[in-house]
């Protein structure tokens, strides 16, 4: 019985996941569609430029957004700030907000309690109710450790790229460039998401805000403990009037050392990590093999008495 229904389990889970990804995709343009409508407010918009856009951005990403911001009154206090937070150090991933990101959590675990219902007739009473807990779980909790290793993949990245960015930056201003020049010739040769932060930076000086002000901005953005004293230093040497390239050979040095400790803290943990797969999967396979044999013959040697 169970085998009859994994096809209509599959056929739902396919149709449902297509229509969230057609769904959100509506929703992702017309939240970048706000912003451009506020890049070119004044101007006019003609009645058929609204009715070229698509049908999930017309009429569906608004129903979306709105039942977000109603889901947000049910939410925690804090919850949604905080869910805003992650996704602003995950580097925004398709420009979701956190509303958003609340509606997808919802409708995915709706969609793992429709294919709960698919599955139930096949199972007994206890592992209907195991499965049900593990599949909303599954969904509801699915996005957050995503998000979360979304994170941790871009903290590692920028930790990667930061003692290069540092070199190319020491070279560049001892060459004879401002900071800010080194630091746009920097961004334009070494791609990832450090210099996307630094470029969003460098942006927010040229429409005004204080070199100061923007660094603080790229401090809560990445939260990065390295990026952290490398932006500090850089405040410090600017309000007491240090020369730049001095305190940038410095924070390179040390970026460089730090880089090398990582690498030797994780060589020294690599014999303790490998203890488990050598106890829990090599040597039972090596004992069976050598083993194996001798057992069989002394069961073999002793059923003959």
């Amino acid at each position: 019985m169970l085998d009859g229904k994994l096809f209509p389990v599959a056929a739902v889970f396919v149709a449902v996941s297509a229509l969230v990804i057609w769904v959100g995709n509506g929703v992702v343009r017309a939240q970048r569609a706000a912003v451009d409508r506020l890049a070119v407010y004044g101007k006019n918009t003609t009645r058929e430029d609204t009715l070229a856009k698509p049908l999930t951005e017309r009429a569906i990403a608004p129903v979306v957004l709105a039942f977000g911001r109603f889901l947000g009154r049910f939410t925690p206090a804090g919850y949604l700030s905080k869910t805003q937070r992650k996704l602003v150090l995950a580097g925004s991933p398709g420009g979701v907000d956190a509303s958003a990101f609340v509606v997808m959590k919802v409708i995915l675990a709706a969609i793992m309690l429709v294919g709960w219902f698919f599955l139930a007739p096949g199972l007994e009473a206890q592992q209907k109710v195991l499965a049900l807990v593990l599949m909303v779980a599954l969904g509801f909790f699915g996005p957050d450790a995503w998000l979360a290793r979304k994170i941790e993949e871009r903290r590692s990245a920028m930790l990667r790229a930061l003692p290069d960015v540092l070199d190319l930056l020491v070279i560049s201003v001892e060459a004879g460039l401002g900071f800010d020049s080194a630091l746009a010739r920097v961004v334009s040769t070494v791609p990832g998401p450090l210099s996307e932060e630094f470029f969003r930076m460098l942006q927010e000086t040229r429409v005004g805000v204080s070199r100061r002000d923007a660094m603080r901005h790229l401090m809560d953005r990445t939260d990065l403990d390295e990026l952290r004293s490398f932006l500090l230093a850089m405040l410090q040497a600017e309000a007491f009037g240090v020369a730049i390239a001095r305190v940038l050979r410095v924070q390179a040095d040390e970026m460089r050392v730090k880089r090398r400790q990582r690498a030797q803290e994780k060589a020294f943990a690599a014999p303790v990590k490998i203890v488990f797969p050598l106890v829990f999967c090599i040597f039972p396979a090596l004992f069976v093999v050598l083993l194996g044999p001798a057992a069989i013959q002394i069961a073999d040697a002793f059923s003959g008495l």
